[in-house]
């Protein structure tokens, strides 16, 4: 496979963030921040898009990195509306929209990385052009797409129930 070691720690650490906001969606519906498993999926999700930035395949700044860069500012302002904007339900709206958009990013370099690379000798696809690549994120897309309109109802109803 190649890794480093930066590398090998970034595929830890990114695989029990990813592990974390799905027991986080199981649990609680949304990446809850105020939850054990939230709070994980956020340190780890800043911890992975940072390596991240010093890690480059091809060499140079890449498309990776812009995603890392924009990871990092979906989680951080997810985290201060979560931490600076408790009294405010609306806010919610938007901390699980930008929690859950970073975690569809995550998937997008995590599949195409995984599907190049494993198994190892015979990866399931030849580069990022595959066409397996292309249909796991279109279902990827559709997940969050479905995800995001039960989380916005959820919310809805959340506000309503609370009279806002």
């Amino acid at each position: 496979m190649g890794l480093s070691n930066l590398g090998i720690f970034h595929t830890i650490v990114g695989i029990l963030a990813i592990a974390t906001a799905v027991i986080s969606y199981v649990k609680y519906g949304k990446i809850n921040l105020a939850e054990l498993y939230g709070k994980i999926y956020f340190y780890g999700t800043v911890i992975t898009s940072l390596t991240a930035l010093g890690i480059s395949k091809h060499g140079g700044f890449n498309p990776g990195h812009v995603f890392s860069i924009l990871i990092l500012i979906l989680v951080f302002v997810a985290y201060f509306l979560y931490s600076k904007k408790k009294g405010s339900n609306r806010s919610r709206y938007f901390e699980n929209f930008f929690l859950s958009f970073s975690f569809f990013l995550s998937w997008l370099p995590t599949i195409n990385e995984t599907f190049t690379r494993i198994p190892t000798g015979h990866p399931l696809a030849s580069d990022s052009t595959d066409p397996i690549i292309g249909k796991t994120l279109i279902i990827i897309l559709v997940l969050f797409i479905v995800g995001s309109v039960y989380q916005f109802r959820k919310q809805k109803k959340i506000n309503t129930d609370a009279g806002l």
